[in-house]
């Protein structure tokens, strides 16, 4: 193989690397769009997961007993209407 053939096959494999590694993908295109919905059950899974570690650092020592209720009463309010509007989407749907 002469030596220019090598400098060639070397930049274009350079190239590829360079376009297979900085190449933007599409990735709006394949995108759904999100529903009411998608967006309530996201929101859904953060306050459970708030509600755990309300009752894990509770444990632990970290939250007085009033604040523990009162912060406890708030995310469990939240939630009651977040689920009662997820109920009130699917049955619409």
């Amino acid at each position: 193989m002469s030596e220019t053939l090598g400098l060639a096959l070397g930049c274009l494999m350079a190239i590829a690397l360079f376009l297979y590694t900085f190449w933007p993908e599409n990735a709006f295109a394949s995108q759904r769009q999100k529903t009411r919905l998608d967006y309530l059950e996201e929101r859904k899974e953060q306050l459970y997961e708030n509600l755990r570690d309300l009752n894990f650092e509770y444990r632990a020592g970290k939250y007085p007993e009033e604040d523990f209720r009162e912060q406890r009463s708030q995310l469990e309010n939240e939630t009651a209407q977040l689920v009662a509007e997820m109920d009130h989407l699917e049955r619409q749907a």
